[in-house]
């Protein structure tokens, strides 16, 4: 368990606190490419309100939500072909915060030049559109291998969860409950929902699991019941990267869990999936994006999947899990290591030092590691992530089977 003090200081993500600075050093996901038209909109990254737009020569912008002016929300406004307009008195900003024009002012008037918005640095890689928050000079912006690949089809997945993020994160470096929350629980809802035959590769029992801290954040290794340590699960493993994604795949398919905390207690949570058959996709004209529904016709929440009885174990504990009543046991170790990591790396930034995966020159690629035999099938696994995961949702999910030659899973 932790105390009320130490689980605050994990948890909180505003500007000032621990986490907060932590974060702050990172680019974050605030948008798909979908997102930043000509109509601004609001969006909200670590408890800050944010308007985010794209003008007219395609420039994309993230202002403070309010107006230096008469603070009226700048989502108030219109895109010009250059910045962004207060719809209330007219004072257009560019994508830096500089105040281009007071109308209202005198013509000779100097005024809008000693006026700025609060404005943040903006990138779009892979389909999203990152921001970043924290002191200048910003980092890098990681060019992990997923945004990258020039040979792969992509959709984007996304839902607004009620729950801080760390609980979200703490189920990365939890192996044992796929066994149970997965295998357990969900052959029990497919049993009473009358379906035939439980899922088979999330049914196996846990021999052997291991974490360990790298360049990347924490390595996830695993041997299940009929595997030994030649396997993939364990030889190669797959990562957390921290401080904010679980990199998840088999051979020709990789997701990227992207947790972006709203505030304390809310979570945009987006599945980032890469199809990259051998010999490579053809091109993919755009990137689709679709929202993961969190209820059923009945209000309930959907549970009848892999992804959805995750996202009920994660909000269920709270907007902010209560860390002081907690029992952790051994098979807890990888959620111990990431409080720590948390803990270590918010004590680095508090120091003046740069924290773990935080990029200063530029690069082409980061590749991570990630096993090919998932499971010890590739091909079960696809099958697996199609169905069961938040890709059951995604406007091309009978096109990812087809460019996969897969044969269409009969459980």
């Amino acid at each position: 368990m932790l105390s009320a003090e130490k689980n605050e200081r994990l948890t909180r993500v505003g500007p000032g606190t621990p986490m907060g600075e932590l974060l702050r050093r990172y680019w974050w996901p605030v948008a798909t490419h979908d997102m930043a038209t000509r109509i601004p909109v609001k969006r909200r990254l670590l408890g800050e309100d944010l308007v985010l737009y794209r003008d007219g020569s395609g420039t994309v912008g993230l202002l403070a939500e309010q107006c230096p002016h008469r603070r009226a929300a700048l989502w108030l406004g219109c895109t010009e072909e250059e910045g962004l307009r207060c719809g209330y008195h007219g004072w257009r900003f560019d994508a830096d915060g500089r105040c281009l024009e007071q109308p209202g002012e005198p013509a000779d008037s100097t005024f809008k030049d000693r006026i700025r918005a609060t404005a943040y640095p903006v990138q779009e890689l892979g389909g999203l559109v990152f921001a970043y928050l924290g002191p200048l000079p910003a980092p890098e912006l990681p060019r992990y291998d997923l945004f990258v690949w020039e040979d792969a089809w992509r959709d984007i997945g996304h839902a607004e969860l009620p729950c801080n993020f760390v609980q979200i994160m703490e189920n990365s470096v939890d192996p044992y409950h796929v066994e149970w929350l997965h295998g357990r629980y969900g052959n029990f809802l497919r049993e009473i929902g009358g379906k035939a035959a439980p899922l088979p590769v999330v049914s196996k029992k846990h021999v052997k699991v291991a974490f360990e801290v790298f360049e990347h954040g924490i390595l996830k290794r695993r041997v299940l019941e009929g595997h030994t340590e030649e396997d993939e699960d364990w030889k190669v493993g797959h990562p957390l990267v921290f401080p904010h994604m679980l990199r998840v795949g088999a051979a020709g398919l990789a997701t990227f869990q992207i947790r972006v905390p709203i505030d304390d207690e809310n979570t945009w949570h987006v599945w980032y999936q890469t199809y990259r058959p051998e010999g490579g996709a053809p091109a993919q004209e755009t990137i689709p994006t679709y929202e993961v529904p969190l209820f059923d016709e009945r209000g309930e929440y959907l549970r009848d999947y892999v992804d959805g009885q995750d996202i009920v174990a994660w909000i269920t504990q709270g907007r902010i899990s209560d860390r002081t009543k907690e029992h952790l046991g051994r098979s807890d170790l990888g959620v111990i290591l990431l409080r720590k990591l948390y803990a270590e790396q918010m004590d680095a930034v508090a120091r003046g030092e740069d924290p773990l995966c935080t990029y200063r020159e530029p690069h082409d690629v980061i590749d991570l590691p990630m096993e090919k035999d998932k499971f010890g099938s590739a091909m079960a696994f696809r099958q697996l992530w199609t169905r069961e995961s938040s890709v059951r949702y995604s406007p091309i999910k009978e096109e990812v089977l087809q460019l996969f030659g897969d044969p269409v899973p009969t459980w």
